[in-house]
């Protein structure tokens, strides 16, 4: 393969947002597939306060290439000032699964 695939992170505030995010960069062709995991729980802080909210995380398989295409995209939906978007680099995986997730990457935005 020729470019790094990548599992990214997101965190949204409900299913409205993350719904909204995952069908618009799938069918930008920017992640090949999203999974919405519901019931997390976010302690953090946040202006000098520690805060805990009930979110829901959006993870998403992409290249390294469209990263910053999916990143700015993300930016766009997300209401969060500083939206949580982390990608880390997938270092081994099924071979047909690796193929797919590439073939679903890119063209048609």
């Amino acid at each position: 393969m020729e470019t790094q695939p990548l599992v990214v992170y997101c965190t949204c505030p409900d299913s409205t947002v993350a719904e909204r995010i995952a069908e618009t960069v799938v069918g930008e062709h920017l992640a090949a597939c999203a999974n919405i995991v519901p019931g997390l729980i976010s302690v953090y802080r946040w202006q000098g306060q520690v805060r805990r909210d009930n979110e829901l995380l959006l993870i998403l398989k992409t290249r390294d290439v469209i990263y910053p295409l999916l990143e700015t995209r993300i930016r766009a939906l997300h209401p969060y000032d500083v939206p949580e978007i982390i990608a880390l680099p997938i270092q081994v995986g099924a071979a047909d699964y690796l193929d797919w997730l590439s073939d679903n990457t890119g063209a048609p935005i």
